[in-house]
C-alpha cells in the first residue's frame, strides 16, 4: 500500500463525530466570525488549480433511509457536492437521523472525512474510468463513485466485494439499471487495475504534492513559497492526519496532573501536553464534551496550540480585558480561569448567538468576571473610550488554514482571493482596537492559519504604521512572534503574536 494511504477505519480521528458524538473536538473557528466561508463549498470536482467544476444540481429532496453506514456516507457526500454544505454540520445531522449504532457511525465518519480528505486524488485516479466524465454525472452517482473509490484504495479492512455489491445495490434503489450498471463496470475496472494506479513520476513539485496529500495546487504552491517544499510537504501531510483530542483542566478546579489521574482511573488514556501547560492529551475517550467531569466544569475541550493564546496574553487578576472576537469563548473562559476570575473580560462577538454560546461557557465553569457583548470589533469605540483596557486579545477571523485537518471540506472551499479580503479585515481591527488599550498595556494578535500574509507581515505592517507599539516576547518566550505548524506537535496551526504599547 502507497505510503499515501491510511489503513482502516478504525483508525479514524477522535472527537469527530460518532452516534452520540455531535461535533468534532477543538476550539475551531465557525462560518461567520473566524474562517471565511467562501464560495464554491463542495460544488462538484476539483480542477487542476483546486476550484471546483460541474454541476451543481440539486438532487430530488428524500426523507433519509435509516439504512447502512454507506448510505448515510452517501446522502453527506451527495449534500456537499450539490449543496455546498459544511461536512461537519451535515453529518452530525445525518448521524442522528439514521440512528447507527456506534461502529456503523464511525465507518460513515471515516467514509465521508476521508472521502473529502482525498477529493482531488480520487477524482485524479477515477477520472480515466468514466467514459462521459465525472463532471458530467449527477452528484450522487458522482459521490457514489468517490466514496466507493476511497473504500478500495485507501481502507484496507473492508472486503472489496462488499464495497462494489452494497455500491451497485444503492444505485439500483437510487438511480435504474443504467446507472447501476455503470457503477457496476467501473468499479470493477478499478479493482482489476488497482495495483497499477500510481501517479507520474515527473509531475513539479506542486503538483506532486497537491496530488499525493490531496490539496489544491495554488495552496501548495503559496506554502512552497513561504516555506518551502519539504515544509510544505510535511504540512499537507500533517494536514491529513487524524486530530488529537486535547482539554484544558481548570486550575481554579484542579491541575492538570489530577485530572490526568482521575481521567486514567476511568481506563483512558490521558497524558501532559508537551506544548500547552494546562493541556492534557486523550486516546480513546470518545466525545470529551459529553461527560460528567465537562459538565461541571472540571475542563474545556481546546486544542492545544489555542491554549497558548491565554499564556500569551498572561492577564493578571483585577485587570481589565477585552477579547474582541471572541466566540465560541475557549481563550475568553482561559484567561479568566488565570485571572482567577477576578476583574473584568469583555467577550465581544458580532453575532448574538455566538455571544451567547461565550456566556454559556462562562456559566458551564462558573465563572463571573466575563461580560459578553454583540458588536463589529471595529466599532468598539463607540462604546469604550481610549485607554479602556490593561490588555486586548484580537483572535482576528481568518483563513482557518491551520485546522485542516479537522475540517478538511475547508481546503476545497477557500480560494486566493479570499486571503486578500481576510487580510483587509484583519488590518482594519489592529487599527480599530489599538486605541482601546492603555499606554503600557498588551495587544496579543492570533490566528488559526499559517498564512505569512494573514500573520507575520499583518504584524510587521501594523508595527510601521504604529509606532507606539513594539514586539513584546511573552513571560519566558524567546521571540514575540511564533508560528506553531500542524507538524511539530500534532496540534493545529496557529500564529501568535504579542506587542506592547508604550507607556
Amino acid at each position: 500500500m502507497s505510503d499515501t494511504r491510511k489503513a482502516g477505519a478504525d483508525s479514524r480521528r477522535e472527537g469527530q463525530p460518532s452516534a452520540g458524538s455531535p461535533q468534532r473536538a477543538g476550539n475551531v473557528r465557525g462560518a461567520g466570525t473566524r474562517g471565511t466561508s467562501g464560495a464554491g463549498r463542495g460544488a462538484g470536482r476539483p480542477n487542476a488549480s483546486g476550484g471546483r467544476s460541474g454541476p451543481a444540481v440539486k438532487p430530488p429532496a428524500r426523507k433519509p433511509v435509516r439504512g447502512t453506514a454507506r448510505e448515510a456516507a452517501l446522502d453527506v457526500l451527495t449534500r456537499i457536492d450539490a449543496d455546498r454544505a459544511y461536512s461537519n454540520l451535515l453529518l452530525n445531522q445525518t448521524l442522528q437521523a439514521y440512528k447507527l449504532d456506534k461502529p456503523d457511525a464511525g465507518l460513515a465518519t471515516e467514509i465521508v472525512y476521508g472521502t473529502v480528505q482525498r477529493l482531488n486524488t480520487i477524482d485524479y485516479f477515477l477520472t480515466p474510468f468514466v467514459a462521459k466524465g465525472l463532471a458530467k454525472l449527477e452528484p450522487w452517482v458522482r459521490s457514489l463513485l468517490r466514496l466507493s473509490f476511497y473504500q478500495l484504495y485507501y481502507l484496507d479492512r473492508i472486503p472489496d466485494h462488499a464495497i462494489v455489491n452494497e455500491a451497485v445495490n444503492l444505485a439500483k434503489r437510487r438511480g435504474h439499471s443504467g446507472i447501476s450498471g455503470m457503477v457496476n463496470g467501473v468499479l470493477r475496472n478499478v479493482l482489476r487495475r488497482k495495483g497499477e494506479l500510481a501517479l507520474p513520476a515527473d509531475l513539479p513539485p506542486a503538483a506532486r504534492i497537491a496530488l499525493e496529500e490531496s490539496h489544491p495546487e495554488w495552496m501548495v504552491r503559496r506554502w512552497i513559497a513561504q516555506y518551502g517544499e519539504s515544509a510544505a510537504h510535511d504540512l499537507c501531510r500533517a494536514n491529513n492526519e487524524p486530530p488529537r483530542v486535547s482539554l484544558r483542566a481548570n486550575r481554579l478546579r484542579l491541575d492538570p496532573q489530577t485530572l490526568i489521574e482521575r481521567l486514567q482511573k476511568q481506563g483512558l488514556d490521558a497524558q501532559a501536553s508537551a506544548l500547552a501547560p494546562s493541556g492534557v492529551v486523550v486516546r480513546g475517550g470518545g466525545n470529551m464534551a459529553l461527560t460528567p467531569e465537562f459538565a461541571s466544569g472540571l475542563f474545556s475541550v481546546q486544542d492545544e496550540s489555542s491554549m497558548l493564546v491565554a499564556e500569551w496574553v498572561d492577564p493578571q487578576p483585577g485587570e481589565r480585558v477585552l477579547d474582541c472576537c471572541a466566540a465560541p469563548g475557549g481563550k475568553t473562559t482561559h484567561m479568566a480561569e488565570k485571572m482567577g476570575d477576578r476583574g473584568e473580560i469583555v467577550a465581544c462577538d458580532v453575532h448574538e448567538h455566538k455571544a451567547q454560546l461565550i456566556a454559556g461557557q462562562a456559566d458551564r465553569l462558573d465563572l463571573k468576571s466575563i461580560r459578553t457583548m454583540t458588536a463589529d470589533a471595529r466599532e468598539l469605540d463607540r462604546y469604550f473610550p481610549p485607554g479602556s483596557f490593561d490588555r486586548i486579545l484580537l483572535d482576528a477571523p481568518c483563513s482557518g488554514l491551520g485546522v485542516i485537518r479537522r475540517k478538511p471540506d475547508l481546503k476545497w472551499a477557500k480560494t486566493e482571493a479570499e486571503i486578500a479580503a481576510v487580510c483587509s479585515i484583519q488590518r482594519d481591527l489592529l487599527a480599530a482596537v489599538a486605541p482601546l488599550l492603555k499606554p503600557g498595556g498588551v495587544l496579543v494578535y492570533s490566528t488559526c492559519t499559517v498564512e505569512k500574509a494573514e500573520n507575520e507581515e499583518m504584524v510587521q505592517s501594523f508595527l510601521r504604521e504604529h509606532p507606539d507599539f513594539s514586539a513584546d516576547a511573552p513571560p519566558g518566550g524567546p521571540a514575540a512572534m511564533r508560528q506553531l505548524m500542524p507538524y511539530e506537535y500534532g496540534s493545529d496551526g496557529f500564529f501568535i503574536a504579542r506587542l506592547r504599547k508604550r507607556a
